[in-house]
Order: structure tokens, then sequence, then C-alpha cells
């Protein structure tokens, strides 16, 4: 095991000149810590980052590798290094192995690597793969999952010996049941044979890739179509060579966020509420207890209506912390706290949604993050009077936290001043250590322009948080072009503590541009009320928060309101088309993988439940669902600022027809309109997509821009 060793961190603080500005190319230089395990007071943690791809000139690859925080915090231990990719990393609870997962063959594997010296070493070697290991107590075992296939589950003669057929029908028109399902070798494909042959052709044509067939309702992926129906299933494996793994789950019906009861005898998972209904009409989930003795399931956790998220026992076994969410229309998540046996569940006053739980030993505190007013704060739940008290700001963004076993917390950050760090915190996250040099190095002779948080009362009473960046260089006396930039979701929630825009907004400010982002209606970090406040209403009441938020930064004298401009993706590239569509204050606008007419949406987005979610069906009465009056499509022949659509080839979120419809007909009516598709592009091009794509697009945004605004 080769290592590295870096120094930093723990050194006195000096203020340095900043003087350069962010660049576009500065994108490829952020690092983001990605997973952190713990144990025994023991830090692991993987390290994303962007390097250039030698062998293609411009071209760029994702890089993660894992990493050791020495015992002292002073130093940390390179335990990877290369493109092979490290991800799922999980300490021993003994703190001196690692076990993670690598991809082998085209397949994922769980790999061990001891932290006394040596080089990893394959643990499974499943031909379905394995992924998220997690270690026993006592760590002498592995939990991991395997994503099987249905048509794989139903000829698999050791996991289906009985060549079971799944419960709920496959839905094939014509077919009185799913037989065609059992491979029969012995009909021989022949297209001139007898039906039975041309049955064997059609499907040789399928598994042969020449066509697809959808019988299923979500046969939309993120970067493909599948119409496959596959299941999670629990395994379980010695922490030895050679070891030979067993299934503790079968049927069909998938097993999720498992994890091992403190005393290593049984296994919480959440699964399917009714498995006998198919898998993309089943919304609800129930919580299950698996003992490893004999492999019995007991249900702890249903509720109609309901599901569960997580299920976080506590060390002693005797209670437990998950989420409870709605099913059918919007959905919200609320805390909820009950005995690990299902009992006395019992929700917690607290209207933000949790996440990243961790149990104090008494088990008198829970601490856990909820993104909140544009960051993501670490609070504290008093489990004898369900108190929740908040702990940090709002200006930062708390990912990965852990509790060690000294009190201590080591998380991940993202705040203005740097993209992302690892630190470490007393008790009371009173003091505050960073661990990590991943991006303090690069930044701090780095030029930066910080938010100032503002308020806007819309016409509904709701007080409309937004942000404010000047140009970095910003003269007295001179006026400057301001951008509107609109967040997704629609419940996307962007602050100071939001780690995806961090590079963007820079750049923008450092080109010149003041930048505003607001939170409008509907946004996620503002309780539950509010995130549903847009129900009904994509359009007009979003645009009155967002325009408020600009009419207030537009009284400031540096503001140049001649040149205006707009952008937004996903939900924001549908605000940023309806807003074109019904006010002219800007002199360009650019719209990202939108959506714009919310009737084609359902069949062109896998995304497609927003429209009867938020709106009602298609079909139904257009004065009450208004899916109509919501289309920013509707509304394109009033659309006369110059215009940028952008949309990547395999998004499959939204889809390619949404941007092409509102194109073409821009272009009839002789609009000035641009289109641009990225190839091979999905969905998530501007945060985890082609590092060169990702540069295009903020270019591309600049560039056009300047078209209209350059004086």
């Amino acid at each position: 095991m080769k290592r590295i060793f870096f120094l930093f961190a723990v050194l006195p603080v000096f203020v340095f000149a900043q003087s350069e500005q962010i660049q576009v190319t500065d994108l490829t230089r952020i690092k983001q810590v990605s997973e952190i395990s713990t144990a025994k007071n023991k830090i692991v943690f993987t390290v994303n980052s962007i390097e250039k791809n030698e062998d293609r000139p411009l071209e760029y690859d994702y890089v993660n590798n894992l990493f050791l925080v020495s015992d002292d915090r002073k130093s940390v231990t390179a335990l990877t290094r290369g493109r092979e990719g490290v991800s799922q990393a999980e300490l021993s609870p003994d703190g001196k192995q690692v076990a993670f997962v690598r991809r082998v063959k085209e397949k994922s594997q769980i790999f061990i690597l001891p932290l006394n010296g040596g080089e990893p070493w394959q643990l499974t070697n499943s031909k379905y793969g394995a992924s998220s290991p997690r270690f026993s107590p006592d760590g002498s075992r592995l939990l991991y999952n395997v994503n099987i296939k249905l048509d794989e589950l139903v000829n698999d003669s050791l996991l289906n010996p009985a060549k079971a057929l799944p419960p709920f029908s496959m839905e094939k028109p014509g077919f009185a049941s799913d037989d065609y399902l059992l491979k029969n070798k012995q009909v021989k494909p022949n297209p001139d044979g007898s039906l039975e042959e041309i049955r064997a052709y059609l499907n040789k044509s399928a598994e042969d890739k020449k066509t697809r067939v959808f019988t299923r309702l979500n046969f939309q992926g993120e970067a493909n179509l599948n119409g496959d129906i596959s299941f999670n299933h629990l395994y379980e494996i010695e922490v030895r060579e050679n070891a030979v793994a067993r299934a503790l789950t079968s049927g069909f019906a998938s097993y999720n966020g498992a994890s091992y009861a403190p005393d290593g005898q049984s296994i919480y998972a959440s699964t399917a509420k009714d498995s006998d209904e198919h898998p993309d009409r089943e919304n609800e989930n129930r919580i299950v207890q698996i003992r490893r003795a004999d492999l019995s399931q007991k249900t702890l956790l249903e509720q109609a209506g309901t599901a569960f998220r997580g299920f976080s026992v506590s060390p002693s076994g005797k209670k437990a912390i998950t989420v409870v969410t709605t099913t059918g229309g919007l959905s919200y998540g609320q805390a909820a706290l009950l005995n690990s046996d299902g009992t006395g569940l019992k929700l917690i006053d607290f209207d933000r949604v949790p996440s990243n739980f961790n149990w104090s030993p008494d088990e008198k505190t829970l601490w856990f993050v909820a993104q909140s007013n544009g960051g993501s704060p670490v609070y504290k739940l008093d489990i004898a009077s369900g108190k929740v008290t908040r702990i940090t700001d709002f200006e930062s963004g708390i990912t990965q936290l852990n509790l060690l076993g000294n009190g201590e917390w080591v998380y991940a950050k993202t705040e203005v001043s740097n993209p992302n760090e690892l630190y470490i915190s007393n008790a009371d996250f009173s003091k505050n250590t960073r661990i990590t040099d991943l991006n303090a190095s690069w930044v701090k002779n780095k030029k930066l322009s910080y938010p100032e948080k503002k308020i806007y009362r819309n016409s509904a009473g709701q007080d409309i948080e937004f942000w404010v960046m000047k140009p970095v260089n910003m003269e007295a006396g001179k006026k400057y072009p301001l951008v509107l930039q609109l967040h997704g979701g629609p419940t996307a929630m962007w602050g100071p503590g939001e780690a995806s825009m961090w590079h963007e907004f820079q750049y923008f400010t450092a080109q010149g541009y003041g930048v505003v982002y607001p939170n409008q209606r509907g946004s996620g970090g503002y309780g539950k009320d509010f995130q549903f406040s847009n129900y009904r209403d994509w359009g007009k009441g979003p645009q009155e928060d967002a325009l408020g938020a600009v009419d207030m930064v537009s009284k400031e004298s540096w503001v140049d309101t001649s040149r205006l401009v707009i952008t937004g993706g996903s939900y924001a590239g549908y605000l940023t088309a309806w807003i074109i569509g019904h006010d002219h204050r800007f002199k360009a606008a650019f719209a990202q993988r939108g959506v714009y007419d919310l009737t084609t949406f359902m069949g062109e987005g896998n995304a497609w439940r927003l429209t009867p979610n938020y709106f009602g069906l298609p079909w139904e009465d257009e004065a009450v669902t208004k899916i109509r009056e919501n289309s920013p499509y509707t509304y394109v022949d009033k659309i006369t600022t110059p215009f940028l659509i952008k949309h990547g080839d395999n998004d499959l979120r939204t889809g390619v027809v949404q941007s092409e419809m509102m194109y073409k007909s821009l272009k009839y009516l002789n609009r000035e309109v641009e289109y641009v598709r990225y190839q091979g592009a999905t969905h998530e091009l501007s945060r985890t997509g082609n590092v060169r794509q990702r540069i295009d697009r903020i270019l591309r945004i600049h560039e056009f821009f300047q078209r209209y605004i350059a004086k």
C-alpha cells in the first residue's frame, strides 16, 4: 500500500492579498469530501477530484481516492491513488481495516484494505455486483447489497429454484400469465417459423439491443431508457479470503437502507408494503427486522399512505428514529422517535426534513443536519423534552456529520470562503479546526464576492429570502449588469451553504456581473407550508418572488437596470421561460434542461409525477388543474427576449422534446433564439457531467449574455 502524506491546517492562519479572479477552469481545481467513516476515533474519507485526461486533450476525469486522518489530526495519508476509484468506504468497528467498492469487469465489488499495511484484496465476486458494505458490530461479517434484474432473478437456479414468477402482473397486453419470462432454450428464434419461434426471434432482438420493449410505467432512467425491473437484495459474507456469501432476502421485492442491530443478531431494512403490487405503482413501504439465525422477518412499521426513510437505532438497540413521509401527491418528511420494536411512534415538532442522525452514547440527545434558510445547520434534539435547538449557522453547509468516540465531531463543510473541507469540532461546536487543504491553498489568493442576505415580503405575506453578490472589482460610480439565477426542484434551496453553485456564482461576479438568487415560494428549507405554497402555481407566484428580489436590488446605485439577464435549470428553466413570457425587462435569457409544457412532460420525463402531484392529470378539468395555464409554452408567442435554450441528449428527467418544442416555435415566430444540445449529457450536466461540457456551459451563458449587454 503506497501512502502519500499531506500536512496542513492546524497552523496559524495568515491573511493573504486576494488579487486573482475566479477563472472558468477553476472548476477543475475544486475537490470535495464525498464520504466519511469513523470508528475507534479513526477517520477515513474519500475525496472527489477532477484530473486531466492525458490521452484526450481538453478532457478530464472524475477520480475518487481514500484518505486516513492521523491520530494527532495533523496529517492525512492517501490510502489509494490512481484512477481505479473508491466509493462507499466503511471502517471496521476496531478501526483496523476499510471496506470499499471498486469496479471489476464492469461490476462493482467489495475490497478490504488493512490499515496496518498491505494492498487491498477483493472480498466479493458476485456476478450481479456488490455495493454498500456495512460491517457487523463485531467486524467479522459484511452486509451488502446486490441488484438483480427481474429476468435474472426468475431464471436463477439458486435464488429462485422453483422458477417462481412475480406475484404482480408484468402488464404485457394480451398475455394471461408471465410465463414468457422463463427462458425456454428449446425454442429457436426463427422469423419464418411458428408463433413461438417468432416470439423467440423478437425476444432475441430485444436481448441484442435491436429493439426496446416497454410494458412498465417507469421506463426512463437518468441517462438511458430502461424496461428492466430490478430488485435490491441483501447478502452477508465473512470478512476473510475465499468466503462464500449467503443471501439474506429473496423474492420480488427490494430491501433498502439496511443496517445491523447493535447486537449483530438481526438486520433492519425497508421493503415494499405490498410486494404483490407492481413496483412502479407501490410507493408505500414498511420497516422490517430480519433475524440472521433463520432469516424470518418481522414488520415493525407499516402505515397506509406512508413511506419511512431510514431507521437509525440507538446504541443500546432500544430506541430508533425514522423520517415519516406521506405518499401520493405532494410529500414531506417529518422525523419520528419510537421504540426499536416499532411501538410508541411519536412525531417530532420540527418543520424541516432531517438527515444524518447521530445518537449520543447516553441516548439522551440526537444530532442531525437539515437544510434550512440557505444553509445546512446541525441541530440537537433533546429526547426527553422533544425540544430541537439549532447549533451551527445558516451561512454554511454541513454534510457527512459523524460523532467520534471521544465526543468530537468530524464533518465536511461548504462556505463562501471555501467550497469544501474536512473539519473536526469539539462537542458543542464552539471550536472548529480545519484538517484538510483540499481547496484552501488555491482559494486564499482568489478575490471572492460575499453574498448579502435580503428579504422580500410578497403579496401572500411570505418572507422571501434572497442573496446579492456584487461584482468583485466593483468601482464606485459605475453600473454593472445583474443576472437573476433561479434554482430548480422546485423544492431545491440555494444559499451561502449550498455547494453546487459556488463556482458559477463566483465566476459571474469575477466577470463583472452582480448575481441575485432567491428562494421563491415552493423552495425547500422553509417548512411544509412554504414548500407547498406553489401548488397549482409554478409560474405567477414564484415570478412575483423572483422579480420582487430583482426590484429591490435594482434600487441600488451600482445596478444597471438596462442590462438585466436571467438563467436557471430544470424547474428554473421552466421559471425562466415563464418569466420572459410575462415580463420583458431582461436583455437576454438562458433556460437549461427545462420543462415548458406540462402535458407532454407526462410522457417525456422520468420526473413526470410532478404534473399530477402539483396540478392533476391533463385530461381532467383545466379550470381545476390549470395545467395549460401554468405551462410556459402556452405563452410562447409572447416571448420576445433573446433566448438561449440548452438540453442534454440523454436527459430523461425532463426530456429534449420540451426544449425542442420551445425552440421550433420561437424559430417559426422569427424570434432571436438559439438551441444547444450537449452530446451524451444527462440532466446532471452542470453538477457531475462531462467536465469539458460543464466549462462550455458556463462560457456559453456568459458569451450569449455579452451579445446583448456588452458596452
